[in-house]
């Protein structure tokens, strides 16, 4: 007869196993569980080690409440002036209570991917194409906002929502192209013509300076030239009274030199002439000597008629009539 005692032992031992690996729950960092009592929920068990009453409680759901990157498809929207455009998004989700997520919605992922595709619809389709091209932080802030009060029973919060791509039909963008080559052109054009206008302006104002200082020189100088030849008659005027002194005096050598010095001069200025070729100097200078003798022989006799008259007879007082007495 076989014993059943090793038998007994083995359904002992796997029947412990079993039990314990039922009742011990280790919840890893990152996830939470629910626990079902007889199929009703009863709590929510957080990272670490637990232990269940056996037979009667079990783990319902395993959510993960790390946050999660949904891919939303591309799609077809149409703007508000009828231009078809390809969009698709990302939206960033964290479960923030578990058992909502779990038992209130029966598949989360699913269910935000087309709520925000629907509404991804109704925002971008209230928008015109310059609009939803040049305001995708505008589109993203209105889609935040509606999923995120719209996913709120669901124990989820809504971190973000990132338009990943905007595609216009090709006509579009080459006309779009087209217009942006245009505008830098006329941008470019604009730019050369006040580049020339500001250089026409600086020659202006560098042709005015130069001319301020052209005539302030020539004013300086023509002020230069009329204080030389101030100075210059001033010099030959003292030069002049001079001799007449020299002369009045009775000096004849102050004389002479006056006239030999003219003398000088005019042959240089003879010499100087371009048209000059040949000057003809006198051999026999004194005939100049005789020249400035007979002026001086002239100037003698002048003096001595002059100390020779006579003096004016003395004018007479006019003649008093007499008086008649009795008149």
């Amino acid at each position: 007869m076989i014993s059943l005692f090793p038998i007994t032992i083995v359904v002992l031992a796997v029947f412990a196993i079993i039990l314990t690996f039922s009742t011990i729950k280790i919840v890893p960092q990152g996830y939470e569980f629910t626990v079902e009592r007889f199929g009703r929920y009863t709590r929510t068990l957080k990272p670490g080690i637990t232990i269940l009453m056996p037979f009667m409680e079990a783990v319902g759901r395993k959510v993960s409440v790390m946050e999660q990157v949904l891919d939303v498809p591309r799609q077809e929207v149409i703007t508000k002036d009828n231009v078809t455009v390809q969009v698709d998004a990302i939206v960033f989700i964290q479960v923030m209570d578990a058992a909502a997520a779990a038992y209130r919605v029966a598949n989360l992922n699913f269910a935000i991917g087309q709520l925000t595709m629907t509404n991804l619809r109704t925002v971008v389709g209230s928008m015109e194409l310059d609009e939803v091209l040049s305001q995708r932080d505008q589109i993203n802030t209105r889609l935040l906002t509606v999923i995120d009060e719209a996913t709120g029973p669901w124990g989820v919060k809504v971190a973000r929502i990132e338009i990943k791509d905007l595609q216009p039909p090709p006509d579009i963008t080459n006309a779009m192209a087209r217009q942006m080559k245009a505008e830098r052109e006329k941008r470019a054009v604009i730019t050369e013509a006040e580049g020339e206008r500001q250089a026409a302006v600086t020659r202006a104002e560098g042709a005015k300076q130069s001319a301020i200082l052209q005539a302030e020189g020539r004013k300086e100088a023509a002020y230069r030239d009329a204080e030389a030849r101030e100075r210059s008659a001033q010099a030959e005027a003292a030069a002049t009274k001079a001799v007449s002194d020299a002369i009045e005096a009775g000096s004849v050598n102050a004389l002479n030199y006056f006239v030999a010095q003219k003398y000088v001069e005019a042959f240089a200025k003879l010499a100087d002439s371009p048209q000059q070729r040949t000057v003809i100097v006198p051999t026999d200078m004194g005939s100049i000597a005789g020249s400035i003798s007979g002026i001086t022989e002239l100037i003698n006799a002048a003096r001595r008629s002059a100390s020779d008259a006579p003096p004016p007879p003395p004018r007479r007082p006019p003649a008093v009539p007499p008086t008649i007495p009795g008149a």
